[in-house]
């Protein structure tokens, strides 16, 4: 019987699609259950209590019972709502969250954390990228049926140009907008096919000035109407060209197995530093530069391994309860 499963996050597309991605590989069907806490229970995030207007005795709330077999969460402000399930539940529910809860590997009972990050513990799982939608299922259907402005490029190697934005850590700097340019330039008049799309931070300027370095050259730039076509972009790839801002869009490509052609914008950090290191050890990522380097390799999935150690860990916890 197929255990019941909450997935709680605060909405975030990020967190959303780690926590679907190991829902998926662990063979389970939840419910998305969105936490929406707001001021001053927010600011005691994620040491602090559930907003009380989110409380499980209140219309709409998003931890209401009957409470699942199984949750899994992923961001700040969902912390306090797994402890509370935990708890409320009377221990019964398995609890799992992605990435550091920064609260301790105490927070729930299986957690997965990427190598750059701090957080060990008996219950705490690492690997090099992090889990994600981007199976080798996806990834093979969408090869059975490529979308037509895909189908009509020009000969030559598809490579797939992501563009992120903005971030914590990373600024698209005006001399950084020309660079990336003049690299896709450079790497169209090597004869590459270009094919790409914007994410929700691009800033309009580098988005414009990206679509017409494409029309340019005759590629397909998705400009944010219609579909989001991001799995036929990584399906039909033979390279990837891929901003540092994101490294949840660096490690969906990796699950590809073609050369991951990374961009560094202004900025940087030093866990960022350590993933680009780890993936370049394993021949996975190289510097964009406006040419195309590097070779195939076996892809890199690691939300099937995380899916089958959480897996473990809820079997040897439900034998627990039968005790």
């Amino acid at each position: 019987m197929t255990p019941t499963a909450w997935i709680i996050t605060d909405g975030k597309a990020g967190d959303l699609a780690q926590c679907v991605g190991v829902a998926g590989a662990m063979g389970l069907v939840p419910e998305q259950r969105v936490v929406r806490p707001a001021a001053p229970f927010t600011w005691l995030m994620p040491r602090g209590p559930i907003d009380p207007r989110e409380a499980p005795g209140r219309p709409g709330s998003p931890i209401r019972p009957p409470w699942p077999d199984l949750l899994i969460a992923s961001g700040r402000r969902a912390v306090p709502y797994v402890r509370a399930v935990k708890r409320l539940s009377g221990g019964r529910t398995f609890t799992i969250f992605l990435k550091d809860p920064r609260t301790g590997p105490r927070t729930a009972d299986f957690i997965w954390v990427p190598a750059h990050d701090r957080l060990r513990g008996p219950n705490v799982m690492t690997t090099l990228v992090s889990p994600h939608k981007v199976s080798a299922a996806a990834l093979a259907a969408a090869r059975q049926n490529p979308p037509a402005r895909i189908a009509a490029l020009k000969d030559g190697p598809r490579v797939a140009v992501l563009v992120g934005g903005d971030s914590r850590h990373h600024r698209f700097k005006p001399e950084d907008i020309t660079r990336l340019v003049q690299g896709l330039n450079q790497l169209a008049a090597s004869g590459a096919a270009l094919m790409g799309s914007r994410s929700r931070r691009t800033p309009e300027a580098l988005a414009a000035l990206v679509g017409e370095t494409f029309d340019r050259a005759g590629g397909w730039w998705w400009d944010g109407t219609g579909p989001n076509p991001y799995i036929a972009l990584l399906a039909h790839a033979d390279a990837i060209v891929v901003t540092a801002d994101s490294v949840n869009m660096i490690g969906e490509a990796a699950a590809t197995g073609v050369p991951v052609l990374v961009f560094e914008p202004s900025g940087g950090h030093g866990k960022i530093g350590k993933f680009l290191n780890g993936l370049a050890d394993h021949g996975v990522v190289h510097r964009f530069e406006g040419n195309l380097v590097g070779s195939r390799y076996e892809p890199i999935d690691s939300t099937t391994e995380i899916a089958r150690a959480a897996m473990a860990a809820y079997e040897a916890h439900r034998l627990t309860l039968k005790v």
